[in-house]
This record gives structure tokens, C-alpha cells and sequence, in this order.
């Protein structure tokens, strides 16, 4: 068995190949006065093993991009698929049962449980499910985060970088169609986060994973294959082979509108 389902895929075959597609995406909130459209007719492709970053400004929607793609927000017109599935089809069990087995999550807090080992984090979704896991792919992971020697650390034992590995290690264990991450880095210091983002990079390059990120930090984004620009609602710009200093330059551009609009 195969612990990289897209090795053997060809580079025309991986850029083409759609994890998650938003269609015609709006969210909005509220009516009349108090009417906000938080998404604007939002249409995107993520594609496989490809790691997206997703910016702009506060309020411009970006994290309820990923929380409406990731089927942890509702959307109110438009479409969502993780690969063939429609989420808005789906019944809250439906839903449950493919965040659980088509998705990995990390996000700013950690979210372990105090009283497990590091390991028994990584695979408690697995466990919560029934699934065993897939022991080659799981010593893959373990290897790539570098935790092999702290698998019987309890999070109290391990610090904010080891914890997070943790947190990307157990998004990555069940190998799930696609991985999303709220500003994963943002507990973190700059060697850590590095860490983690090299980490996220690796399993994209290496593993053949999809990765989603919302983040702020241009030097997080820089880390990524492309990134997705949002103000307002929209998608108004997209960037690939990004450098910091790239990113960086077109977000002083947001600031600039907003100070002269």
C-alpha cells in the first residue's frame, strides 16, 4: 500500500485535479440597515496538492471563505464541493461524517485535550470514529513533524511549536481530502511557525495533501503555491510563486485604498 496516493499522479493530472470548488459563494448577514454581505458571489477552485493562502484586510472575508468551504459555516446562495460531494445537500449528520473523513482542521489554538498523549491526540478523531489508522502513513506523518520522540508527552510536557505539530500531525493522520488552517501560525514564534509552515509545505510537496490557510503574515504566505486576495467580499486578486515581499507589496496597496476611500 501506498503512503502517497498522488505520487504517481502526473504534474498536468495534480494542477488540473479540484479538492474543494466554491460556486456563486454569499454570505450575508442581518436585513435592511443592518445588512451585511460577508461574501460576494465567491467562486474558487482549490486544487489538489496545492497550498493556497488566502488575505486581505479585516472584514474583507477570508476566514468566512474557509469556515463556509469547510463546512463549518452555513452560506446563504451559491454551491460547495469537497471533491463530488454538494454540502448544502447534506443533512447535519452527512456533514458531520465528512468533516470528520474528508477534512483535517488546525487553528491558532491548539485544541488538544490536556489528558492524552500526543499520540492519542493525533489519532482521537480515528479513534472517536472506529477507524484504525493507517500505521505507514501515520509513522510518515510522525516522522515529517518531527515528533517521534514526544508521543508520549502530555501538551503540559510539549511547547507551543511541539503542540502545533501535534494539531498539524493529527489533521494529516486520517488523510483527508483537503486540510484547512485559521491562521495556524499565530500562537506561535517566528522559529516555530516556520516550522509548522514548512511542515504544511512538505506534506503538499512530499505527501500530495491539499492546504488551505487563511493568514494575515505575508511571511506565512509566502510558504504557499498561490495566494487568494479578498476585500470586500470578493476575490479581487491572486498571486502565484509568492515571495513575502510580494505579498507584503499588494497588502500596503489594501492599506492605501483603505486610507484614501
Amino acid at each position: 500500500m501506498t503512503t502517497t496516493p498522488l505520487a504517481d499522479t502526473s504534474l498536468a493530472d495534480r494542477s488540473t485535479a479540484v479538492a474543494a470548488r466554491a460556486t456563486e459563494l454569499s454570505k450575508i448577514y442581518g436585513q435592511g440597515e443592518t445588512r451585511v454581505v460577508a461574501l460576494d458571489r465567491v467562486t474558487i477552485d482549490f486544487r489538489q496538492a496545492e497550498f493556497t493562502a488566502i488575505m486581505g484586510p479585516s472584514g474583507s472575508g477570508k476566514s468566512t471563505l474557509m469556515h463556509c468551504v469547510a463546512g463549518l459555516d452555513t452560506f446563504s446562495t451559491g454551491s460547495v464541493r469537497i471533491g463530488d460531494t454538494e454540502l448544502g445537500s447534506l443533512k447535519d449528520k452527512q456533514l458531520t461524517k465528512l468533516r470528520r473523513d474528508k477534512i483535517g482542521f488546525i487553528f491558532q489554538a491548539f485544541n488538544l485535550l490536556p489528558t492524552l498523549t500526543a499520540l492519542e491526540n493525533i489519532t482521537l478523531p480515528m479513534d472517536i470514529a472506529g477507524r484504525k489508522p493507517d500505521k505507514q502513513w501515520l509513522d510518515t506523518v510522525i516522522r515529517m513533524v518531527g515528533l517521534a520522540d514526544r508521543l508520549t508527552h502530555r501538551p503540559a510536557q510539549l511547547s507551543g511549536g511541539q503542540q502545533q505539530r501535534v494539531a498539524v500531525a493529527r489533521a494529516l493522520a486520517s488523510r483527508p481530502d483537503i486540510i484547512f488552517g485559521d491562521e495556524p501560525t499565530g500562537n506561535l514564534d517566528s522559529r516555530s511557525g516556520a516550522e509548522v509552515l514548512g511542515f504544511l509545505r512538505n506534506s503538499v510537496r512530499e505527501l500530495g495533501q491539499t492546504v488551505v490557510m487563511v493568514t494575515h503574515d505575508p511571511v506565512a504566505a509566502a510558504y504557499a503555491d498561490r495566494v487568494v486576495f479578498l476585500a470586500d467580499g470578493r476575490i479581487v486578486d491572486e498571486m502565484h510563486e509568492p515571495t513575502a515581499d510580494s505579498v507584503l507589496d499588494r497588502m500596503k496597496r489594501f492599506d492605501a485604498k483603505g486610507r484614501t476611500s
